[in-house]
């Protein structure tokens, strides 16, 4: 059963960095894409960036692209999300998801965690 815990989130003024972590386990996850989503009050949970765990090639939404890293480290089963910049508008909930590569759709989320941006 593969779990996912997030942590790293909290309160930071505008400008100002996080950096997420989510500790993965329960299976090996070479062939397994890892993404981060997000979802503010009263929106639609929206994709923020993925990595492919095998080869570390990674994707992002236009609107953190620039802003936002996202990195695995295979030693601790561990994927990371460095927020640079951040706007009042990145606040909102952030998930770890999983899903292996042939699948269409995330099977396994984490619990997330708060990030709040004041101005």
């Amino acid at each position: 059963q593969v779990q996912l815990v997030e942590s790293g989130g909290g309160l930071v003024q505008a400008g100002g960095s996080l950096r997420l972590s989510c500790v993965a386990s329960g299976r090996t996850f070479s062939d397994y894409l890892m993404g981060w989503f997000r979802q503010a009050p009263g929106k639609e949970r929206e994709f923020v960036a993925r990595i492919r765990w095998s080869i570390g090639t990674t994707y992002y939404a236009d609107s953190v692209k620039g802003r936002f890293t996202i990195s695995r480290d295979n030693a601790k089963n561990t994927v990371y999300l460095q927020m640079n910049s951040l706007q009042p508008e990145d606040t909102a909930v952030y998930y770890c998801a999983a899903r292996t590569s042939g699948s269409e759709s995330y099977d396994n989320w984490g619990q997330g965690t708060q990030v709040t941006v004041s101005s």
